[in-house]
């Protein structure tokens, strides 16, 4: 009997143990760029919840009950920061006094190679991802964040972060060879909004914007209409419509100037996972943050090269 009573005792504290020994760190990300970098250097020993998905426009998200429902049950919680996802602040702000761990990525970038728009008032652009350089400084705060909330696995979250940064270098080096096949003066990237300024200065892009750096504010006539001046001025082929905006703005601008609308740009959203593009022999998904990049980068150079 006592031996019985004493197996259970000991099943029970081996399953117990086994539990908290093999429980997975509860990780929410808000953008999915930043869901992506974090499930690439968590892996299996994360569960990553994004609040959210393809399309959405952080500029003007806003947590619904199930986000906060998920926010309030995290371990950590991942944004991307630089105001990108301004309307959740308060949000944020909360959770800290909970008492959970709230990590802006961005933290990590050396502000020396952040841009600051004379039009955005004092901040910094937060477009940060259109870098793949600047992108890979995030790491960094996500390493940091999972060691911290779970150190018996540091190890593992460096390596998966080494990885990553090498991934994304790799990923600059070819965007650089696929927009060298476009010539400097037709290097010109009209889009939606302000989002492609890293990109623009990664890459030697003059950058064009018909909203500012947030959607918050919508074109106006005159926006429209010096826009297309500016497309007969510089002979551009072609403008671009974005993913997570609106494209009506582009559609007009495209019929009074007579540029080709070149494709869709991924901006603030990744695609939707599971739908892989092929490209010159490659095929990439365009739901995750290199098959972003790399759809973009077809895209423009296709229309402008």
């Amino acid at each position: 009997m006592k031996t019985t009573i004493l197996y259970f005792v000991f099943s029970a504290l081996m399953v117990a143990f086994s539990g908290q020994a093999f429980a997975k760190v509860k990780a929410v990300a808000t953008t999915t760029m930043v869901a992506d970098m974090v499930q690439n250097i968590g892996r299996d020993k994360v569960e990553v919840i994004g609040l959210m998905g393809p399309g959405v426009d952080p500029h003007l998200y806003k947590a619904t009950a199930r986000d906060l429902k998920s926010l309030t049950q995290a371990d950590v919680i991942f944004y991307s920061g630089l105001h990108l996802e301004g309307r959740l602040a308060d949000v944020f702000t909360r959770m800290g006094r909970r008492g959970i761990k709230v990590y802006a990525v961005s933290e990590s970038v050396d502000p020396e190679f952040l841009l600051e728009p004379a039009e955005f008032a004092g901040h910094f652009d937060p477009h940060i991802w259109f870098n793949p350089v600047l992108w890979a400084s995030c790491i960094k705060t996500v390493v940091d964040a999972f060691e911290e909330a779970d150190p018996g696995n540091a190890e593992v979250y460096q390596r998966n972060g080494a990885e990553l940064a090498a991934s994304y270098e790799a990923l600059h080096g070819w965007a650089l060879r696929k927009i060298a096949e476009i010539p400097k003066e037709r290097r010109i990237l009209i889009t939606s909004h302000d989002a492609f300024n890293y990109f623009g200065q990664a890459y030697g892009f003059q950058v064009v914007g018909v909203q500012g750096i947030s959607t918050v504010t919508e074109a106006g006539l005159a926006d429209i209409a010096r826009m297309v001046d500016f497309i007969r001025e510089k002979q551009v082929p072609a403008i671009f419509v974005e993913s997570s905006v609106s494209p009506a703005a582009i559609k007009r601008i495209s019929k009074d100037s007579g540029a080709i609308i070149g494709g869709e740009l991924f901006s603030d959203a990744m695609g939707t996972p599971g739908v892989i593009h092929s490209y010159e022999g490659e095929e990439y998904d365009e739901g995750t943050y290199l098959g972003m990049v790399k759809n973009n980068v077809r895209l423009i150079v296709e229309a402008l090269k």
